[in-house]
């Protein structure tokens, strides 16, 4: 733009007859002046001062620095009103309304809620309940959370089962979703259990003493649900689980086992069968309010004190140590059957128990694992189905193929099931989609309907075979039939996110010791065709001047080859 331009555009603003005179019209036929002359504006006045004043700077200062100048002065506007927005924010923090809820947080319950992720706008915003909507939470976000798809058949690296990814919500809104009050308990309200300091075997086929020689009229009478009930469920000795009842424990770990806790994690070694494997991934507040408990027998405890793994604190890692004594059975893994089962037994003030074998390790937090798989399908308790059988009868058949188990003891038990009606598996039975667990995990809230449950299912173990799988699901029919319940089976896949299994210590002691680590030799490359290195001869030092010339380089002429 120059300065005639700005003139012509300040005339035309102006004074029209300077425009006139501009025109090129002869003089006697330009039109007369009007007598009225406007005066110009003060806002035209600025404008005209800005229209000189801004090119002055474009010369004075440059281009570029003129756009530098901008972008900081556009950069301030952006630092001033974001600093506004946030002191707004950190006025309004402790008094948050959620209007899919109408429920008002103050307090922590407010900066919980600010820890999770608003959802995107397209998602659906409604509130995510918990059982009984006791606590009106914020909206899900994996509520739109879908599988990947799997690998094709043709990709040989995925054979056999893998984990899978699932969505667990941040540790500190699983706690939030934990539900204020416990799950209704269908029909059953009441469960005692029973108590006989004398139990005699009355049928060929009883159990053992330890669970009471049950009669297949106490078992049919365990499934016909009451309101109060009495059923067999071990500890029938004693005064109460632990204290003289068969599975015994230390007077220090009986007052253990009555403390009041919310959460429990458990696990067990027997026979010096696994190594403890350490959890990983637990969140601070886990590791303060939940406690781990790891049963062992004295076998173990012998050999992990030569091994100076337990010391005095009965504490491993993250384990806190229980030492049983006066275990009931000769078999390990029927032994590992009375922890896993009846926890609710041993720890009677406990809400929820997370059960895994000792061969497991937990590499997800309590709390996510049971915001999962028990608060967010409105479940008490929750196991993987077998990543590959669903049928009763195929897994009896592969536990013979396996020598799990004795094959005779097998059959037993699979007639007389068949004789209650056992059917193999068909889609008759949907939405149950398994018969057989995969029982290595037990996520659990403890009910009565499901304290019933698992002593049922202890007494099956007790009268028959310790393959817990092959009368898991003859106990959930039967409780089913009676009462509005069910099981989450969730898929194996799942169970593998946050479990990893480790090989039982008999099988690492079988493998062979890993291979020292390889020491690669990188060899110097060959020299040109032609040219040989010459080595300085030993005893001959080399001088100060024969650092750069550390090679010697000799030609051989084609002649003087073949001499």
């Amino acid at each position: 733009m120059t300065g005639g331009s700005l003139g012509l555009r300040t005339g035309s603003y102006g004074s029209l007859q300077l425009q006139q005179g501009q025109t090129g019209f002869p003089p006697n036929l330009q039109p007369s002046p009007l007598p009225i002359t406007r005066k110009p504006s003060k806002l035209l006045l600025a404008s005209r001062e800005k229209e000189r004043v801004l090119p002055c700077i474009w010369r004075v200062l440059g281009r570029k620095k003129v756009i530098m100048l901008l972008l900081v002065v556009l950069g301030l506007l952006v630092f001033v009103s974001n600093s506004f927005n946030v002191n707004k924010g950190m006025g309004d923090k402790h008094d948050i309304k959620i209007t899919s809820t109408q429920n008002t947080m103050k307090g922590k319950d407010a900066d919980r809620a600010l820890l999770s992720p608003p959802p995107p706008p397209h998602l659906h915003t409604e509130s995510f309940t918990v059982v009984h909507g006791k606590s009106p939470l914020l909206a899900h976000q994996c509520e739109n959370f879908a599988f990947p798809p799997p690998p094709p058949p043709s990709d040989r690296r995925r054979s056999g089962p893998r984990p899978c990814p699932v969505c667990y919500l941040p540790v500190e809104q699983a706690i939030a979703n934990m539900p204020t009050s416990p799950s209704e308990s269908p029909v059953l309200h009441n469960l005692t259990y029973v108590y006989d300091e004398n139990p005699t075997r009355i049928e060929p086929h009883g159990g053992s003493e330890f669970g009471g020689f049950p009669t297949l009229r106490e078992r049919n009478e365990s499934y016909d649900i009451k309101e109060s009930m009495t059923v067999h469920c071990g500890f029938v000795k004693g005064n109460k689980p632990g204290d003289q009842s068969g599975f015994d424990v230390d007077e220090v770990d009986l007052m253990e086992l009555e403390t009041s806790h919310q959460i429990i994690v458990a696990s067990a070694v027997f026979g010096n069968y696994d190594i403890i494997q350490q959890p990983t991934n637990i969140s601070e507040f886990s590791r303060e309010s939940v406690p781990f408990y790891m049963f062992i027998d004295e076998e173990t405890e012998a050999y992990m004190k030569n091994s100076s793994v337990l010391g005095n604190n009965r504490k491993v890692g993250l384990w806190r140590v229980i030492v049983v004594r006066n275990i009931p059975y000769t078999d390990a893994r029927r032994n590992g059957k009375i922890p896993k089962l009846l926890l609710h037994r041993l720890f009677p003030n406990v809400r929820y128990s997370i059960w895994i074998d000792g061969k497991l390790r937990l590499v997800v937090d309590p709390y996510q694992i049971l915001e999962r798989f028990l608060w967010r399908q409105n479940a008490n308790f929750a196991i993987s189905k077998h990543y590959r059988r669903f049928d009763v009868f195929e897994e009896a058949e592969a536990n013979r193929a396996a020598g799990k188990y004795d094959n005779s003891s097998i059959n037993e038990q699979v007639d007389f099931y068949i004789k209650e009606g056992l059917q193999p598996y068909s889609e008759a039975k949907l939405p149950i989609t398994s018969d057989v667990p995969e029982g290595c995990v037990i996520i659990k809230e403890h009910i009565p309907i499901t304290n019933l449950f698992t002593c049922n299912w202890f007494n099956e173990v007790d009268r028959f075979t310790s393959r817990d799988q092959l009368s898991f699901s003859t106990v959930r029919d039967k409780i089913m039939a009676k009462v509005d319940w069910s099981v989450n089976m969730f898929l194996d896949c799942e169970r593998r996110n946050f479990v990893i299994q480790a090989y039982h210590r008999e099988l690492l002691e079988q493998m062979p010791p890993s291979p020292p680590p390889r020491v690669v030799i990188h060899r110097p490359p060959a020299l040109p065709h032609g040219i040989t290195s010459v080595k300085t001869p030993p005893g001959k030092k080399r001088g100060r001047g024969d650092k750069k010339r550390h090679r010697k380089v000799v030609t051989v002429s084609r002649d003087n080859r073949q001499f």
